[in-house]
C-alpha cells in the first residue's frame, strides 16, 4: 500500500507557482542571533492545526522520553578559496566533492569564477599552499580540477580549513574583509558536528539552533539521539525553474545511515523527530528502499523528491527552517504538513503568511519550526 502512495505521489503534476509566496528582503537573515537557542519557535501542531510562538530554548517543552531526534552531524567544509592566475586575475575557487575515481589524489570538482577564463588546461595557485590545473570541465560548468600541496604532507582539507571560507548560500551577503566571517566559521556549523565528517558544503541549518544546555536538557528528559551523515551540496539552494514540478530534475546527495539509525527509522515504537530536510530525504529514501534494518551502515545517494500527497513512513516530527521560495525544501515541507494529502500546500502559505507578520527570520540563519 505504501508504494502504491508513492507512485501516485510521482505522477501527480503541480503548477511550480503553488510552492511560491513573497518573501521581504529584510527577513533574510545575514547573521545568527547572538546566542543560538535565542532563535525563534514557530510550534505547528498537526493534529490541532494551531500555531504557538516560542523560542528554541523552549523545545524540551515539546518533547520527552518518547521521543528520538535524528540530526545530521557532517561538518561543512571552509571551501571557499581564494587564489590567482599566472597573469595575475584573481580566481574563486569553490570545491564541491573530492573524485576518487582518477589517478590524483587531489582531484575535486569545483565551481571556478571567472569560468570563462579558466578552460581545460588552464592553472591557478595559491601563494604557499597549492597549485591547481582544470583538467575537465562539465556543460554546466562544474570543474574537475587537479591540485598539487607545495608541502606534500597537507591535504587539500587541511588547505581549505586554514585558508578557506565558509559556503554561505548566495543570499547571505559578505564582502571580501567581512569581520562576520570569522563568525560564520562557528555559527556556521552544529555544536555537534564530525569534524572527521567534513563532507557538506551546505550547513544543516535546522541544527544551528542546538546549545549544550538544550541537549543537556533534552537528555535528562530521556529524548534519545540518532544520526545520520549528509554529503550536503549546492543542490539544496537550487530553485525550481520548470513550469510544473515534476518536471524539475531533483539534485542527488550521498548519505550514510549507521545500523542504530535504520532501527529507530524502521520501528514505529518512538516518535521520531527529524532535524532537517534534507534529514528527512535520506530517511525517507532509506526506507523506500528497505523496510527492515541492514546489519550494516548504509551508504547510498538521495535521488527522491518529496513533495504532496507523498506519505511518510521514517518520519513522525520535524524541525527546520524557513525556506526559499519555490524551493525543493517548500515542496518538502507542504508534504510533511499533511502527509498523503495536497491541503499542505495551502496550510503552508498561512504558517508562513503568519510568521512573515511576526518578523520571523528567515533561510540559512534565520529562525525555526518545529511540526509535530
Amino acid at each position: 500500500m505504501f508504494f502504491a502512495q508513492i507512485v501516485a505521489a510521482a505522477l501527480t503534476a503541480f503548477a511550480t507557482d503553488l510552492f511560491d509566496y513573497d518573501l521581504p528582503n529584510e527577513l533574510i537573515a545575514q547573521s545568527p542571533t547572538a546566542k543560538r537557542d535565542e532563535s525563534r519557535l514557530l510550534v505547528v501542531d498537526r493534529q490541532s492545526q494551531t500555531l504557538s510562538h516560542h523560542h528554541f530554548r523552549d523545545l524540551p517543552q515539546f518533547l520527552g522520553a518518547n521521543d528520538t531526534l535524528i540530526r545530521n552531524n557532517a561538518a561543512v567544509l571552509p571551501a571557499r578559496l581564494h587564489a590567482h592566475r599566472p597573469t595575475g586575475g584573481a580566481v574563486e575557487c569553490f570545491l564541491l566533492r573530492a573524485d576518487s575515481s582518477g589517478p590524483h589524489s587531489e582531484s575535486w570538482w569545483c565551481l571556478l569564477r571567472p569560468g570563462k577564463k579558466l578552460p581545460v588546461g588552464a592553472t591557478f595557485s595559491l601563494a604557499h599552499e597549492f597549485s591547481a590545473i582544470v583538467r575537465a570541465k562539465q556543460l554546466d560548468g562544474v570543474a574537475l580540477v587537479e591540485f598539487t600541496p607545495h608541502q606534500p604532507a597537507n591535504s587539500l582539507v587541511q588547505i581549505a580549513n586554514r585558508c578557506g571560507q565558509m559556503p554561505l548560500p548566495p543570499y547571505i551577503n559578505r564582502e571580501k574583509c567581512d569581520d562576520r566571517q570569522q563568525v560564520d566559521l562557528e555559527r556556521y556549523q552544529t555544536i555537534y558536528a564530525d569534524k572527521s565528517r567534513q563532507v557538506a558544503v551546505a550547513a544543516p541549518t535546522a541544527g544551528l539552533h542546538f546549545t549544550p544546555e538544550v541537549l543537556e536538557h533534552l537528555a535528562q528528559l530521556g529524548v534519545e539521539i540518532n544520526e545520520v551523515t549528509l554529503h550536503v551540496g549546492l543542490g539544496t539552494f537550487r530553485p525550481v525553474t520548470t513550469e510544473l514540478i515534476t518536471d524539475h530534475e531533483i539534485h542527488r546527495e550521498i548519505y550514510e545511515i549507521p545500523v542504530a539509525t535504520q532501527k529507530t527509522i524502521c520501528s514505529n515504537g518512538r516518535r521520531r523527530i527529524a532535524v532537517g530536510t534534507t534529514s528527512v530525504r535520506a530517511i525517507e529514501d532509506f526506507r523506500s528502499r528497505h523496510e527492515t534494518p541492514l546489519d550494516h551502515p548504509h551508504l547510498a545517494e538521495a535521488d527522491i523528491f518529496i513533495f504532496p500527497p507523498r506519505p511518510f513512513a521514517g518520519v513522525d516530527g520535524l524541525i527546520t527552517n524557513f525556506h526559499q521560495p519555490r524551493s525543493t525544501l517548500l515542496c518538502l515541507l507542504a508534504s510533511f504538513l499533511t502527509p498523503g494529502r495536497t491541503d499542505g500546500i495551502a496550510w503552508f502559505k498561512e504558517i508562513y503568511a503568519e510568521a512573515i507578520s511576526h518578523r520571523y527570520r528567515f533561510l540559512s540563519y534565520g529562525d525555526a519550526m518545529l511540526i509535530v
